[in-house]
């Protein structure tokens, strides 16, 4: 795991410099910096479900639009079958001829029942008529279940949000005509993330739990690399980055990313060591016969707890004592 800062030598560089009153002669010594690889995340939602159409029919209702906010089991549309209206009505006249049927049945059984106690009838031709009734009734239970069955499938018709979060893409249109399964709305909830793709020759500079430099709106922040992907594709390394209080407004909004991604030594001066004469860049060192100005040409900058430090590229050597100069002068 990398690390944000250069390691114990130039923190001891920096105890050297920051004086009580005034800046110090300090000796340059050669430490280790975090190499910055700069890519771009993309914002992800951690859940992106579909909600989905249970009945087929036509769209009557949207009440969504991308970008709201909803939460769980909340109503987003509404889908009507006509023909459900229509099998509800043949049921229900079925289920009239039957009662009527039925109520013919229960009279011929109760005549039967009297006949039977004068013995004019048979007992064998009651039970036929008490059988007819029960037969009767049978049916009509089957038909109050079958209509019971539409009418759960009428209110099948609500497209209901699968989880809170927010309205991600909504790809049909009010009046369209609906598939079962089609998807309606897509939400995006249970937080952010950011998903990272890296090139694989970086694969193995990147661990779980190293601290990730983010640059957004917010400004310069820091996360936690969470999870790296064993799959690569198309040459790239696929790696997820939590972040505290990510907004949700933009998913798949791009954001600069800085990973770790190696480390190399570098000579570190304060930038205010460094004086610019004619275009030039000097440093004064001490040397055997008092102080000189050398020549350097420095490098990119450092804030290492606080400091600024500048990296020289050339000029100076592990050992070298840089002495104040009272401030950077231009000529």
């Amino acid at each position: 795991m990398f690390r944000l800062s250069a390691v114990l030598p130039v923190v001891a560089l920096l105890s050297s410099v920051a004086g009580p009153g005034k800046a110090q002669e300090v000796t340059v010594v050669a430490a280790p910096l975090t190499e910055w690889k700069a890519v771009y995340g993309t914002v992800e939602a951690r859940d992106r479900i579909p909600a989905r159409a249970r009945l087929g029919g036509t769209l009557v209702d949207l009440s969504v639009t991308e970008g709201d906010l909803v939460t769980a089991g909340q109503v987003l549309a509404r889908i009507v079958d006509d023909k459900l209206d229509f099998q509800l009505a043949v049921l229900a006249a079925q289920r009239a001829a039957l009662a009527a049927q039925l109520a013919n049945s229960e009279a011929d059984l109760a005549r039967g029942e009297e006949l039977l106690k004068t013995g004019v009838t048979t007992t064998q031709r009651v039970e036929a008529l008490g059988t007819q009734v029960d037969v009767l009734k049978g049916q009509i239970a089957a038909l109050d279940a079958q209509s019971d069955v539409i009418r759960e499938q009428s209110q099948e018709g609500a497209v209901l949000a699968p989880v809170a979060g927010r309205v991600l893409d909504v790809p049909v249109a009010k009046g369209a005509v609906i598939m079962p399964g089609e998807t309606v709305a897509v939400i995006g909830g249970g937080g952010t993330f950011l998903r990272i793709a890296v090139p694989e020759r970086h694969a193995t500079a990147l661990n779980a739990g190293d601290v990730i430099r983010i640059s957004d709106a917010a400004g310069e922040r820091e996360g936690t690399l969470a999870r790296v992907y064993p799959l690569i594709e198309g040459g790239r390394v696929t790696a997820d980055v939590e972040i505290a209080d990510l907004p949700d407004t933009y998913v798949g909004a791009r954001v600069l990313v800085r990973l770790p991604v190696g480390e190399r030594v570098a000579l570190l001066v304060p930038s205010a060591y460094i004086t610019t004469r004619a275009g030039l860049d000097f440093i004064r060192i001490r040397t055997a016969g008092g102080t000189a100005l050398r020549s350097i040409v420095p490098g990119a900058t450092h804030v290492i707890d606080g400091a600024e430090m500048v990296e020289v590229v050339s000029g100076l050597v592990a050992g070298d004592v840089v002495v104040p100069t009272g401030g950077t002068e231009h000529e």
